[in-house]
């Protein structure tokens, strides 16, 4: 079931899924993913099963728009002065964030859910501020930098025991700025 969107910033809508988005997120905290339901969330977000049920449709896609909501930066990408810096300050922050456990959890709730490509908005935004900075230089295009740095980050944390090592990501960094 798709999300409904539309919500006036500050209205009761908003502060409704406010309210259950919290409640989701201090479940997290307290227990293990697995064993958390829409009944509890309804409990501690002082609403009826039936309100997360009509605007999610089912816990997984309630799960997922909470991950969706985890992965909007909070600020700017940090500026270190020069386009590589600012890529290898970005996609280092990216691979701490998302190979932990709770960024693994998130990816896995993002592919389930009926939005998947707003990831690549969100990222795509955050890389294009960077590229953005540096008019004077030659820069690689966005996709290329999801392709050859995000994409290989991504398939490790999903598919792999281990994360890319820092060391890799920074060759492949290079290698998407023609430094190689």
């Amino acid at each position: 079931m798709a999300i409904k969107e539309g919500l006036r910033p500050g209205g009761r809508s908003a502060r409704v899924q406010e309210s259950i988005h919290s409640a989701v997120n201090a479940l997290l905290q307290e227990q293990e993913r697995s064993t958390v339901t829409v009944p509890q969330i309804a409990a501690r977000a002082g609403v009826t099963p039936s309100t997360i049920y009509r605007r999610w449709g089912d816990l997984a896609a309630l799960l997922a728009d909470v991950a969706l909501a985890r992965m909007r930066p909070d600020s700017e990408p940090a500026n270190t002065g020069s386009l590589r810096g600012d890529i290898r300050a970005w996609a280092e922050q990216y691979l701490d964030e998302m190979s932990s456990e709770v960024g693994r959890n998130m990816m896995r709730d993002v592919q389930a859910s009926a939005t998947p490509g707003y990831c690549v908005t969100i990222i795509g935004a955050q890389l294009q501020t960077i590229v953005d900075r540096y008019p004077d230089e030659k820069t690689p295009s966005v996709d290329r930098l999801i392709n050859l740095v995000v994409a290989p980050v991504v398939f490790r944390i999903l598919f792999s025991a281990t994360a890319l090592e820092v060391d890799e990501l920074h060759r492949l960094i290079d290698i998407a700025l023609h430094l190689d």
